[in-house]
């Protein structure tokens, strides 16, 4: 029988190429799509290893980013971020425990008020907080995820701002024909 963290460190791996994916994205739409898949993944992950806290943040995550595709209302983002700061609190062993509802509080900002660049921004923040997760609670998948998402997340935004720029200047050429 596979041990139970062998599982879950495959699952973790699972993520890091899911959340890659996830954040090469151009389209908004696609983004948050492939994010509840991943989400959902990561949550399973995080049962496996134990964390219930990180797992509970990768629901909400999930259900969140489900929403955000059909409503965007900072009012809902409000309520999920309590949601997420009142669970956390709840079942938090430790102060430590408490990155992963950080992570899910920025991620569910960006996801419900913003979009293109900002989001991407706030994702890079929220990337942070996971990262310092991921180390406490022993995920070398997650490790790995957030450290290349804030790579792929801040390529991602240098690529948006190259085509912002190309848009621009082509508009300025068009006028000036």
């Amino acid at each position: 029988m596979i041990d139970q963290q062998v599982v879950a460190q495959i699952l973790g791996f699972l993520s890091f190429a899911l959340g890659i994916y996830t954040f090469y994205q151009k389209d908004d739409k696609k983004l948050k799509i492939i994010m509840v898949v991943f989400s959902l993944n990561h949550m399973v992950h995080f049962i496996l290893l134990g964390s219930i806290v990180s797992a509970l943040s990768a629901l909400l995550s999930a259900i969140r980013t489900t929403t955000s595709i059909y409503i965007s209302s900072t009012k809902v983002a409000i309520l999920f971020i309590l949601l997420g700061l009142c669970s956390g609190f709840y079942l938090a062993d430790s102060i430590w425990d408490l990155w992963a509802v950080l992570g899910m509080s920025l991620g569910t900002y960006a996801v419900f008020v913003l979009k293109g660049i900002p989001m991407r921004i706030v994702f890079v923040l929220g990337a942070m907080c996971w990262l310092i997760n991921n180390i406490l609670v022993g995920s070398i998948g997650g490790v790995l995820l957030e450290a290349t998402l804030i790579t792929v997340n801040v390529t991602t935004i240098v690529r948006l701002l190259r085509d912002n720029r190309l848009a621009v200047e082509l508009k300025e050429k068009a006028v000036e024909l």
